[in-house]
């Protein structure tokens, strides 16, 4: 946020370094008001004079500020940066304030017959967010109009968190090798198994070999962002890829905070890798 700073932190994490805003508060000051001395400032700041003080030779070192006709003023550089730091304080903070946004109802699928104004628990249950009778829940809300198991119910008064439990996601690596096995196809489904949730192929000999190994759907585009949001909400995954492609796709899922992920080469289950 400082010009020559060295720091990439914009916003409100480059308010952290000491001393930043009581540099943008005098900045400010001095291009709004006319100053001619520290301590009706530092007053207005709620600082010591001498943090003042400190903030001007610190601004006056990079030629932000100057003494011209004995006020203290921006420079051009300094109004520039002035501008430049407030601009992305503000977006970065409409930004956190559009995620906080507060909401008051939402619908869900009812897991039983609901009444209006009878009290319900929210969960996510297979990625769908459902309502079931009672109020024990950490999420909790209470029905709008009455609704009938499984179809879509309104409810209002929402207070809690739904709590979000990330769904493991498995990965199964097919060896260049493995492409002229005639029996593949049957290994990926012993492979399978009764996997639940996503099932996706990364790349075309992924997708060759699970076409053979099930009649499921299979998802193939958007691999990555698919499953990682799969995983966030609780639904687990199952995807396919060679060898060649499993770097590509680990770096697609992400490094930070990743969902828990096993990688497993196919056939070999004792031979694989896990990152959880």
């Amino acid at each position: 946020m400082r010009a020559g700073s060295g720091s990439s932190a914009e916003g409100l994490p480059g308010l952290r370094r000491g001393g930043t805003v009581t540099e943008l508060l005098f900045l400010y000051e001095s291009a709004t008001e006319e100053l001619t001395q520290l301590r009706p400032v530092a007053e207005r700041l709620g600082v010591t004079v001498q943090a003042v003080s400190h903030s001007f030779r610190r601004l006056k070192e990079r030629g932000f500020v100057e003494v011209r006709d004995g006020r203290y003023r921006p420079t051009v550089e300094g109004m520039a940066w002035l501008h430049g730091s407030l601009d992305r304080l503000g977006t970065d903070v409409r930004t956190r304030i559009d995620r906080l946004q507060v909401i008051r109802s939402t619908r869900a699928i009812a897991a039983t017959d609901l009444r209006a104004g009878e009290p319900v628990s929210l969960e996510l249950e297979d990625g769908l967010l459902t309502a079931h009778r009672g109020a024990s829940g950490s999420s909790r809300g209470r029905v709008v109009r009455t609704a009938r198991r499984g179809e879509l119910v309104e409810v209002g008064e929402l207070e809690g968190i739904v709590p979000l439990r990330p769904a493991r996601i498995s990965v199964r690596t097919i060896a260049e090798a493995d492409l002229d096995d005639p029996g593949l196809g049957k290994r990926v489904a012993a492979a399978l198994g009764r996997a639940d949730g996503v099932l996706a192929a990364e790349g075309l000999e992924a997708f060759q070999a699970l076409r053979r190994a099930t009649d499921r759907p299979v998802l193939r585009f958007g691999v990555a962002a698919a499953v990682r949001q799969a995983s966030l909400i609780g639904v687990p995954s199952t995807v396919v890829v060679s060898e060649r492609d499993l770097p590509r796709l680990v770096a697609a899922i992400g490094p930070t905070d990743p969902p828990r992920l096993d990688v497993l080469p196919l056939g070999r289950p004792h031979l694989g890798r896990r990152r959880s």
